[in-house]
């Protein structure tokens, strides 16, 4: 994470002032954007009116040291209590750091408290148990459903002004025999082989409208719990830190405001183990983070069929800056979990290089799911390779046209995306009673291309200076 000096001589133009908080105290940075890159358009003077609205959490100059409510460094002493009590005091106290010294600290469920920020210093690392019964039910989500399962790994409910900051490591302690082997685990002691396993049970609960506080899992049942996930929760920070080995999503804001994830170093090659998915949520700023992930690197999402119908809330002003992604299914997704719609997503100056990344620019949705996907643009993408995709907008995800929901995507632009290898430069699949509208392609440079544009069912895809190995192309068949 860059320090404040550092983060100053970076900035080459002050754009809107962005208020953080930081080891000394509370101190303003200017958003990082080039000259080369300032918003000449409508569109892009949009996303400067998203930023502009994004409040980050400022928390009073006052530190509780976790060891001072008796957490041992040591990587074997459980300080779940230590943590509770540290951010208890702070809370009840005004607010402030809750600090997490140098040392390896063994822990349980984490629940974050409004004016908390959990500070994770260099030379530190949290360490969260293997023990299922450190995790309690909570209201949570689950592939976009909600249901009471086992407690994210650090939670926060209904709270304001909480941040998880600092150069240290938080790791989630998920390997190929914890945690990753239930992805098709079902319940313990299952003989009909036939069976719905939890994750289909979990979803046809939702499918029949059973009440959420009925749909209990947890203990005995094997769906894994995120991350990091605060819920309907405001003024979000998660800043520096670097988070390995999670069970599930990572990063899992969930219908929250003004959210800002920067500076992460996010690794996990398990199964699910998404980077960073805003679910939901208004107000998203995720910029200058490494991704490398088992799954999409940042996937923004809304909710699953018959629940995302029934919250029915959009992700929407949702800004991508400056991160790099390495392995992963998608670099940046939209979808699947996506019924309440998304609008208003923007994202500039990423890089992406792997033969591990399926697709750079990621689209999926089906029949099932429905939903709006609309005003989404992206710019300044610069892909070594990839080995799928470079561009792809598909309908047929998964369940495909099995369903009654329409999914429409709309009003999407892509400027100034370079590729020196991928298998397709463009991979779109429309339905015939839903075909993809109005998608713009300007001034992009697809090199290395193994195989020719597969587009069905596309209606009003416009290209402009566009050139697939080097051959000019003013059409996308």
């Amino acid at each position: 994470m860059k320090n404040r000096r550092e983060f100053l001589k970076a900035a080459t133009v002050s754009g809107v002032a962005l208020v953080a908080a930081s080891a000394g105290g509370v101190w303003a940075r200017p958003l990082r954007i080039s000259l080369a890159s300032r918003p000449t358009s409508a569109r892009w003077d949009q996303m400067q009116a998203i930023l502009s609205r994004i409040q980050l959490p400022s928390f009073p100059a006052r530190d509780f040291e976790i060891t001072k409510f008796g957490a041992v460094g040591d990587n074997r002493t459980d300080n779940t209590e230590a943590f509770r009590k540290a951010i208890a005091a702070c809370n009840s106290g005004g607010g402030g750091r809750v600090i997490v010294p140098q040392g390896e600290f063994v822990t349980g469920a984490v629940q974050l408290k409004s004016n908390v920020n959990l500070h994770v210093n260099i030379g530190a690392t949290i360490r969260f148990t293997r023990d299922t019964g450190k995790y309690p039910v909570v209201l949570t989500r689950f592939e976009g459903v909600e249901l009471m399962n086992y407690s994210p790994f650090i939670y926060a409910f209904e709270q304001e002004n909480i941040a998880i900051t600092g150069p240290g490591t938080i790791d989630g302690n998920a390997d190929a025999q914890h945690w990753w082997d239930w992805k098709d685990r079902t319940r313990v002691g299952r003989t009909n082989a036939d069976a719905p396993n939890d994750r289909d049970k979990l979803f046809q609960m939702a499918e029949r409208g059973v009440p959420v506080e009925e749909r209990v899992f947890g203990e005995g049942h094997f769906l894994r719990p995120m991350f990091i996930q605060p819920y309907r929760s405001k003024n979000v920070l998660i800043e520096g830190v670097t988070l390995l080995n999670s069970p599930m999503w990572q990063v899992h804001p969930v219908l929250c405001q003004n959210v800002t994830v920067q500076h992460l170093t996010i690794r996990a090659d398990g199964p699910n183990t998404d980077g960073c998915d805003p679910e939901s949520s208004d107000g998203v700023l995720i910029r200058d983070n490494f991704f490398s992930t088992g799954d999409d690197c940042i996937a923004i999402k809304s909710g699953r069929n018959a629940d995302g119908r029934r919250l029915h809330v959009p992700a929407e002003n949702i800004v991508i800056q400056n991160c790099h992604m390495q392995d992963g299914h998608g670099g940046i997704t939209v979808g699947s979990e996506i019924t309440g719609g998304v609008r208003n997503v923007f994202a500039d100056e990423c890089q992406m290089d792997s033969p591990h990344l399926n697709m750079a620019i990621r689209i999926k949705n089906n029949a099932e799911r429905g939903g709006l996907l609309e005003n989404i643009h992206v710019r300044n993408i610069d892909v070594g390779q990839v080995a799928n995709a470079a561009i792809s907008i598909d309908f047929f995800y998964e369940e495909g046209e099995r369903g009654n929901f329409k999914p429409v995507v709309r009003d999407v632009s892509i400027e100034k995306l370079t590729t020196k290898k991928a298998k397709y430069a463009l991979y779109m699949r429309g339905f015939e009673n839903a075909p993809i509208e109005d998608v713009k392609i300007s001034d992009c440079d697809f090199e290395g291309v193994e195989a020719t544009n597969v587009l069905e069912h596309v209606k009003d895809v416009s290209l402009h200076n566009v050139k697939i190995n080097g051959k000019a192309v003013d059409k996308a068949a």
